[in-house]
């Protein structure tokens, strides 16, 4: 009689350890695709961006050598690939130094690029604030000896100068 009560308890103990593991999977696998749409955005922002500069760029509202300091570096931030995520971020590193550089003060640019230059911002907070809470999760004990995360990659944050 009191080796069915142990059974009864340690298959309750594993009802609840593999309810626990099945509901950490799937909130792991949302912090995953919630990475993946953040990163989305943010390619988004970065290339609107980009855009944007080579479009002022291209006005005849800067001098020369302004204009050209400024294509150069926005064709470097599209051309650039996240493969290694670290050339990209050098890229938009550089334009955001060269946008700052040639004092983009003209009207209505400034709106447009102040715009686009926060948007950037935003979303790459937003981008870096849901990989740490995957990171987070990833590290967990439960995470780890029951290898929830599957072969999905450890998400890295981006790192731009703003």
């Amino acid at each position: 009689m009191d080796n069915s009560w142990v059974l009864v308890a340690v298959g309750l103990v594993l009802l609840l350890v593999g309810a626990y593991a099945s509901w950490t999977a799937g909130r792991l696998d949302r912090l995953h695709h919630r990475v993946d749409l953040a990163r989305a955005a943010l390619e988004t922002e970065l290339a609107r961006r980009s855009a944007l500069v080579a479009e002022l760029a291209g006005s005849d509202v800067l001098d020369p050598a302004s204009a050209l300091l400024l294509v150069d570096a926005a064709h470097r931030a599209r051309a650039a690939s996240l493969d290694p995520i670290e050339d990209r971020e050098q890229a938009e590193s550089a334009l955001t130094r060269a946008i700052h550089a040639t004092g983009t003060d003209i009207e209505p640019w400034s709106a447009e690029l102040s715009l686009a230059m926060r948007r950037v911002q935003l979303a790459r907070r937003f981008h870096n604030d849901v990989v740490v809470s995957t990171r987070d999760l990833r590290r967990r004990r439960i995470v780890t000896w029951f290898r929830l995360a599957g072969h999905a990659p450890m998400p890295t944050t981006i790192e731009l100068e703003d």
